[in-house]
C-alpha cells in the first residue's frame, strides 16, 4: 500500500465540507497478501473528511482453516470483532469506530444456513448486520481470479433461494455483489423476498474489461434501464461507489498521475445520477470500497468527489446519503 500512497501523493485536494459527518458505508479488512487492516483504514480516513464509523464487508478473508467448511466464513468474523474492538478503544481519540459487520455464509445450503448465521452472529458481538454472498459470474475474467468458478444464474436456483429466505426472519439485510449482466436476476430475488432489505452494491458492477472493454457508452442505456427497474423494488437500496475498480475497466489504475475528484466526477456522474434519480437519497449512501477502490483513486480524492455529485441537493438528502441511509439500514 506504501507505493500506493506515494502515487496518490501526486494529487492532493482540501477536503470540501470537512465537517459533514461521513459514514463509510463499505469498506474492507484483511492480513492476507498486502495487509489492510484498521490502522491502514485510519491512515486513508485521516484525509480530511469528518468520518464518524464504518461498516466492514466481507471479502473472504481469514477463514478457519479446519472444522467444517460451512463455518470456516465465522474466522472472518471473529478477526473482525477484534479489529472492532480495537477500533472501539480509539474512537475517543478521533478514530472512526467499525459500527457493524457483513459477512459471508453460503446461502446454497438452504436452511441449514440457520447454523451458519448464528454462528456469525455469536462471533460478531451484536455487530452483524447482514449477509453477502457474492454471485457475480464471469465466466472467463481476465486477470480477475476471484470471480473464477462462480455458478451462473446463482440466484434463481431453489436451494439459493431456500438460504437467502433465512436472513428476514433474523433480522439481516443481504448485500448483492454481481455484475451488470445480472441486475435483471437481482430484481427478481427483490421481487420474491420483499420483506428482506437487498442493499445494490457497486452499481451492480458495469464490467468494462475483456469483451466489454472500451463500451461503457454502449452498454449504459441498457444498464440504465435495469437499474430503473429495479429501484422500483422498495426493499432495494443502493451503494454509491466501488465504480473505480479495476474490473470497470476506466483505466485510472494504469496511469502515471492519479485521477482527480473532477475527473472522476467527469467519467462515472451519469452512474451516480441516475441511480440516485430512481432510488432517491434516502435510499442510497455512499460508500469507499477501499482498499480495493485505492488501486485507482485517494480516499480523499474519492469523497470529494462524491461530495461534487451531491452539490445541489438539499442539506437533508446530502446527510441521508452520506450518513442517515446507512445508519438506518445497517441499524447503526
Amino acid at each position: 500500500m506504501k507505493e500506493l500512497d506515494i502515487w496518490h501523493a501526486q494529487v492532493s485536494e482540501e477536503a470540501l465540507e470537512p465537517e459533514r459527518p461521513i459514514i463509510d458505508a463499505h469498506h474492507h479488512l484483511w492480513r492476507a497478501g498486502t495487509p489492510y487492516e484498521i490502522d491502514d483504514l485510519w491512515a486513508d480516513t485521516r484525509s480530511g473528511h469528518n468520518i464518524v464509523g464504518t461498516v466492514f464487508i466481507e471479502c473472504g478473508s481469514e477463514y478457519r482453516l479446519d472444522g467444517p467448511i460451512s463455518l470456516r466464513p465465522v474466522g472472518e468474523t471473529e478477526y473482525v470483532r477484534r479489529q472492532v474492538e480495537y477500533s472501539q478503544r480509539h474512537k475517543m481519540m478521533g478514530q472512526p469506530p467499525v459500527l457493524g459487520m457483513v459477512s459471508h455464509a453460503d446461502l446454497t445450503l438452504g436452511t441449514a444456513v440457520k447454523d451458519v448465521l448464528e454462528a456469525h452472529a455469536e462471533s460478531a458481538g451484536g455487530l452483524l448486520r447482514g449477509i453477502r454472498h457474492a454471485t457475480a459470474y464471469y465466466p472467463d475474467p481476465p486477470a480477475v481470479d476471484r470471480y473464477t468458478g462462480r455458478i451462473a444464474e446463482l440466484m434463481m436456483q431453489p436451494q439459493f433461494r431456500e438460504g437467502f429466505a433465512q436472513l428476514a426472519p433474523v433480522g439481516l439485510s443481504y448485500d448483492a455483489w454481481l455484475l451488470h449482466t445480472q441486475i435483471k436476476e437481482l430484481t427478481a430475488l427483490a421481487n420474491e423476498f420483499p420483506e428482506t432489505t437487498i442493499i445494490f452494491d457497486h452499481f451492480g458492477g458495469p464490467l468494462g474489461i475483456g469483451p466489454y472493454a472500451g463500451k461503457q457508452k454502449e452498454l449504459f442505456p441498457q444498464w440504465k434501464a435495469d437499474v430503473a427497474e429495479l429501484a422500483r423494488c422498495k426493499n432495494v437500496v443502493a451503494k454509491l461507489g466501488g465504480l473505480a475498480m479495476v474490473i470497470n475497466g476506466w483505466g485510472w489504475d494504469g496511469r502515471d498521475k492519479p485521477a482527480s475528484s473532477d475527473e472522476i466526477v467527469a467519467a462515472h456522474g451519469d452512474y451516480y445520477r441516475h441511480t440516485i434519480d430512481y432510488f432517491g437519497p434516502d435510499r442510497c449512501m455512499f460508500e469507499s470500497n477501499f482498499p480495493v477502490d485505492k488501486l485507482s483513486v485517494s480516499y480523499g480524492v474519492l469523497w470529494n468527489a462524491f461530495k461534487k455529485m451531491a452539490k445541489g441537493f438539499s442539506e437533508s438528502e446530502k446527510d441521508a446519503m452520506f450518513r442517515g441511509t446507512a445508519a438506518r439500514i445497517y441499524k447503526l
